[in-house]
């Protein structure tokens, strides 16, 4: 930080936080900074309250996305100190869900892919609805599934009723804790088909840290943004919550 209170020009604020000079025009513009005085002659004169808050919001922006950051630093500069701090406090409780269901994914997964799915007896198989009803998804859902590669039913000739024997239903059940944990469709295309060939519980396990490290970068992106929206706002916006 340069160490100036004021005079700043708009290539000090981009260049301090890291966004270019028309990033910074769009943030002024759309209310996330604080709108900058101008000179007689119509230049910006910024201050360092406008890197601070140009800085929070890339951290924000890195921990809950760019629309819900944007609507924390709007919170702050209007002075709404109750939403301000919901709006923080949700941004940790949704990291801490996902953080949640990483770990309910590593333990779930580690126990399903353990079992044996060998043998199936014909008691053992289930209906499409049936596996939605155990899951607690729509058969919609398991039919996307089945388009994407991620399960592959079983059809009867001619195109009749799927069925799912045990180690589709295990299929099912992987997917479905992984797609809870955050993961995507595209990379789950590519792990089920290599899962059921090899059963490839490292891959699992090392798309599970992934995540996990993912979220440990966001959450402390989250808690520099807030360090840095605590300067730019001078304590005004979390003084006037506890008032």
């Amino acid at each position: 930080m340069s160490g100036r209170k004021s005079g700043l020009r708009t290539a000090d604020v981009a260049r301090e936080s890291g966004y270019s000079v028309q990033q910074i025009r769009d943030l002024e513009s759309e209310g996330v900074l604080p709108a900058a005085p101008r000179t007689g002659s119509g230049y910006r004169v910024y201050g360092e309250q406008h890197v601070h808050a140009a800085i929070a919001y890339r951290g924000f922006a890195a921990g809950i996305g760019p629309v819900d950051a944007k609507a924390v630093l709007r919170a702050a500069r209007s002075g709404q100190g109750p939403e301000l701090l919901a709006l923080v406090d949700a941004a940790h409780a949704r990291l801490h869900a996902e953080r949640r269901d990483v770990a309910l994914a590593r333990r779930a997964a580690a126990v399903i892919t353990a079992e044996r799915v060998d043998d199936a007896l014909p008691s053992d198989v289930m209906t499409i609805s049936e596996l939605a009803d155990a899951l607690g998804v729509r058969t919609s859902t398991l039919r996307h599934w089945e388009a994407e590669g991620l399960v592959s039913p079983r059809r009867a000739p001619g195109g009749g009723a799927r069925t799912y024997v045990p180690v589709d239903v295990r299929d099912a059940r992987i997917v479905h804790q992984l797609r809870m944990a955050g993961y995507g469709i595209a990379p789950l295309r590519t792990l089920m088909p290599e899962l059921r060939r090899a059963k490839r519980w490292d891959e699992v396990r090392t798309m599970l840290a992934d995540r996990d490290a993912a979220i440990d970068a966001r959450s402390a992106a989250l808690i520099a943004g807030t360090a840095a929206l605590h300067l730019s706002s001078g304590q005004a916006a979390f003084a006037t919550a506890r008032a």
